[in-house]
């Protein structure tokens, strides 16, 4: 009976702690999936050109990434998993902003070129007041 009590205490030992080291490698992973997001979405920022337009949330994200890699390589998951969420939403964010830039650029340069045609469109319809001298006639003699 002691054997048998032995036995499923060691049994269940191990498989308490095989259980610990599964849940603990889900989370890791977990972590590790979510990093990779947020690397790609850091990386679509940088490539938007959120260095320029959006240097302070790319530089949030950037740090939140780092954190969240120490995070997981100190086996704190929880933390990778949500500093790497956190990267992500502010690179999309600088993203974003950087996107969001360029379109108001083009169109305030859309609106220039049209104002340009309209006024072009103006002058070029607009009536001349150029005289033109009408022929004169020749004196007539009478028969």
């Amino acid at each position: 009976m002691r054997n048998t009590m032995r036995y499923v205490t060691a049994t269940g030992l191990t498989l308490a702690t095989s259980l610990i080291g599964w849940s603990a490698n889900a989370a890791n992973q977990i972590a590790d999936d979510k990093i990779a997001v947020a690397q790609a979405a850091l990386q679509r920022a940088e490539q938007s050109g959120a260095p320029q337009s959006a240097p302070v949330e790319l530089a949030t994200a950037r740090d939140k990434l780092a954190r969240a890699e120490k995070a997981n390589a100190d086996r704190d998951g929880k933390t990778a998993t949500a500093l790497a969420e956190q990267a992500n939403i502010d690179a999309q964010v600088a993203e974003a902003t950087a996107v969001e830039q360029r379109s108001h650029a083009a169109a305030v340069e859309f609106d220039r070129s049209m104002q340009a045609l309209r006024n072009e469109a103006l002058h070029s319809t607009a009536p001349t007041t150029t005289t033109v001298p009408l022929p004169v006639a020749a004196p007539t003699t009478a028969p």
